[in-house]
């Protein structure tokens, strides 16, 4: 896959809905597609890692709240909540996403880290 030169990425989000269009753009680092994306996909095998990261990206960036149950996330991704909770551990292990509770049964708030922009 070639370097991507831009300082940034976006893609772009719209949809037809009588008559009125509406297009959201999300911003992302080039590093999410010219490494991220293959380390996730290739090297650990989980593409719904990357899935679950760009969808928790995507909420961010809209100043959505980050507080999401796994069915939440599974609901957003198209992901069994299993898949969401098996790439939620990789990203967290990866310290891409840190997770926080105010309770032991709390839905988690997640916090998502860029540890290449360090």
């Amino acid at each position: 896959m070639p370097h991507l030169d831009a300082a940034i990425v976006a893609l772009v989000y719209s949809y037809h809905y009588s008559d009125n269009t509406t297009v959201q753009r999300l911003t992302l680092d080039p590093y999410v597609f010219d490494v991220l994306m293959r380390h996730l996909t290739g090297h650990d095998r989980r593409p719904s890692a990357f899935l679950v990261y760009l969808m928790l990206w995507w909420k961010e960036a809209r100043g959505e709240t980050m507080a999401l149950s796994l069915q939440q996330l599974a609901d957003a991704t198209g992901l069994s909540k299993s898949a969401v909770q098996d790439a939620l551990r990789l990203l967290t292990r990866r310290q891409l996403v840190r997770a926080r509770r105010h309770s032991p049964t709390a839905v988690p708030e997640y916090v998502l880290l860029r540890p290449w922009m360090r």
